[in-house]
């Protein structure tokens, strides 16, 4: 892309139309190119033959298509895949393809990088990036679906790849309004650490993904020993504005709870859980901590058999509990593991760290 390009991806449909109106001279050119972008992942202006030769060139003159590099594939022993991405200003992301049966979920990024330092989070071992565009996080789902020959349909996408999605709500704005032409609302997911006014700005959309909260300890000591951000929005007020979240009468919030040998897995911990979210339409999902080389050598995962207890003394309280399979952690794919290869550190330290 040259300085003078402007890229289309990421741009939603109307916004797609005011852009190229001074070049077409029919509507209809419009409905062309975006779905030559999104239903078909063209790479670059010329491949769009609905168009002609003399149109073509003049549009890729001023416009480019942004997909971005696939750097790298892990594939995992499980059939999971881990995709490394290069972006154009050489920012690095990752995002995970996760095969279930039938389904299919995908894992994106919606930042090069996070800037919580959560301490169980190699992402944030990294720290901050910069958010990314609209088209940038569009050309991740993009990107796999071709090299899966695969299409939107029956996907799950999760926003739980690197970074806060509402950090970067207006990209994440725009991207949704593209990727739900595809894929149904109920079959998306974004999670949060527990940003307030992200969450109270969410509240505010006609239509919402579905919402996972990261809590991971049930009072605010812990969760602020793991979670920095928990000191600017605690407990109390995090939970506050999930009550006055709109949900329908099906619909859950989803509370992901990390789960750490001897530090949040007790049987306590799980009557605290429950009372903490005593009232809340929720569900808990556990994660039994999957280690890394640069995270602290304290945090250790649980037992099976401790994992299990948990879980069953949540559902025994009359709480719907689940436990997360364990999935692509041989090539660092599970949950907490990405990264920002080719970085030098710049969140927390491991001697810094003490549970």
């Amino acid at each position: 892309m040259t300085q003078n390009q402007q890229d289309l991806l990421g741009l939603p449909r109307r916004r797609l139309a005011e852009v190229l109106a001074p070049f077409i001279d029919r509507p209809y050119r419009t409905d062309q190119i975006y779905r030559a972008l999104y239903e078909r992942g063209a790479g670059e202006i010329g491949s769009i033959t609905e168009l002609g030769k003399e149109l073509r060139a003049e549009l890729a003159e001023r416009f480019t298509i942004g997909l971005p590099e696939v750097a790298t594939r892990h594939l995992s022993a499980d059939g999971t895949e881990k995709f490394l991405f290069r972006l154009a200003d050489g920012a690095t992301i990752e995002a995970v393809d996760i095969p279930d049966g039938r389904r299919r979920t995908l894992c994106i990024s919606s930042q090069a990088g996070c800037a919580l330092t959560c301490r169980f989070c190699v992402t944030g071992y990294w720290g901050g990036g910069r958010d990314l565009t609209a088209g940038e996080i569009v050309a991740q789902v993009l990107a796999v679906g071709k090299q899966r020959r695969e299409s939107g349909g029956g996907l799950n996408l999760v926003f739980m790849g690197m970074g806060e999605p509402l950090l970067n709500l207006g990209a994440l704005g725009d991207a949704l309004e593209i990727l739900t032409e595809q894929i149904s609302w109920r079959r998306i997911t974004v999670s949060t650490a527990g940003v307030i006014p992200g969450i109270e700005e969410l509240a505010g959309w006609r239509k919402r993904p579905r919402l996972a909260i990261s809590l991971h300890a049930p009072d605010d000591d812990r969760r602020s020993r793991i979670m920095p951000i928990n000191r600017r929005y605690p407990l109390a007020d995090l939970l506050a504005a999930l009550r006055r979240y709109p949900l329908d009468r099906r619909e859950r919030l989803t509370f992901e709870y990390l789960l750490i040998r001897d530090f949040n897995d007790a049987p306590a911990d799980a009557d605290a859980l429950v009372r903490l979210l005593s009232g809340l339409q929720a569900k808990v999902n556990l994660i039994p901590l999957n280690p890394d080389p640069v995270l602290d050598e304290s945090m250790k995962r649980p037992r099976r058999t401790v994992v299990t207890a948990f879980r069953d003394r949540l559902t025994s309280k009359g709480m719907t509990a689940t436990v997360r399979k364990q999935r692509g952690d041989d090539v660092s794919a599970a949950c907490g593991q990405l990264r920002a290869p080719g970085r030098e550190p710049r969140g927390f330290r491991r001697s810094n760290l003490s549970l």
